[in-house]
């Protein structure tokens, strides 16, 4: 019997992907799956790509999780907190929400208002001395989408010095999936096909998560919403506090990262070639004009930024192969 996991969360987009993951992962035994509205809901009728997985959504409560070894919380935020506290202190949790990943309860209050419920470990293994607090850890808070993407474009860059953390300006695109399932009028197809459209302008509530990941002090932001299902891509600048080659000190940070690939000189990230898989794709150069430091990065939304991620730390946290049961491979067109 391998190591048993539960998803809370599994009709959303991030929980049918993590329900894509553990189907195929060769040590984690899927125990359950649940939800609000699709409860009772055969999976493929919710997840129709998941043909042949045999399984019923449940109601998403403690008890059916609590069977697990490890659950994974892909619950809108806000959410985790309450079904998190009724868990076995021997269960291992990744929340996918942001209930837990800030540690400053005031910034919790203004960016997703009530109450902070706590801070537990961050979950982006590829930080300087996170991957072992992972594998130490019982609770984890996955990352944001957009925050994997910028965060790993961005921190090496603070940390070393090269870059000014009183001066990043970013401005990402991410498809529509990063919005969740949820229906909403601004996701039509018809409201965004051929369309570009700026949201959450100067207010993004993964600012905070971002600086507190990098140490930037001052971040302005800009999200986009693309015409695609999945993918972000990010284009991040800062001025120079030092002397150095931007693409030198991302390559001499990841050169043992097995999801983290600075492409070579003159290669660009794009987010279709990271389509699917556990993957952050990195370019940096300065800018000829303004002498900026300027990185893009593309990662899919629903993997290295939400599910992959996930089941990343879950590996780390069950003392298996962070690799495990993930591709560092797209799947483009």
């Amino acid at each position: 019997m391998g190591i048993r996991v539960a998803v809370a969360g599994a009709s959303g987009y991030a929980g049918g992907e993590l329900l894509r993951l553990l189907a195929g992962h060769p040590e984690f035994e899927l125990v359950a799956a649940t939800a609000h509205t699709q409860a009772g809901s055969h999976v493929t009728a919710v997840h129709p790509q998941l043909a042949g997985l045999d399984l019923t959504l449940t109601a998403t409560d403690a008890a059916a999780l609590s069977e697990a070894d490890l659950v994974f919380l892909a619950l809108p935020h806000g959410q985790s907190a309450a079904l998190a506290a009724q868990l076995p202190e021997s269960v291992k949790v990744v929340d996918l929400g942001a209930d837990f990943r800030l540690q400053d309860s005031a910034l919790w209050e203004r960016y997703y208002g009530g109450a902070h419920a706590g801070t537990w470990t961050y979950g982006l293994p590829e930080l300087p001395g996170r991957r072992e607090l992972i594998a130490a850890s019982d609770r984890v808070a996955n990352t944001g989408c957009y925050a994997a993407t910028i965060t790993l474009a961005l921190a090496p860059l603070i940390a070393s010095g090269l870059a000014d953390p009183a001066d990043v300006v970013v401005v990402a695109s991410s498809g529509t999936s990063g919005a969740g399932r949820s229906a909403k009028v601004n996701l039509l197809a018809s409201e965004i096909m051929g369309d570009l459209s700026p949201y959450k302008v100067g207010a993004h509530q993964h600012v905070p998560e971002i600086k507190q990941a990098t140490g930037a002090t001052s971040l302005s932001m800009t999200p986009v919403l693309a015409p695609m299902p999945r993918g972000i891509l990010a284009t991040v600048t800062a001025r120079f506090a030092a002397e150095g080659n931007p693409r030198d000190v991302l390559a001499a940070a990841y050169a043992d990262e097995p999801f983290v690939h600075v492409l070579p000189e003159g290669a660009w990230p794009h987010t279709a070639a990271t389509a699917g898989s556990n993957s952050c794709h990195l370019q940096a150069t300065v800018d000829v004009d303004s002498g900026r430091i300027v990185v893009v990065s593309a990662l899919d939304n629903l993997g290295k930024g939400a599910a992959g991620q996930a089941v990343q730390c879950a590996n780390l946290m069950s003392g298996l192969p962070e690799t495990m049961g993930l591709s560092v491979f797209g799947v483009a067109p």
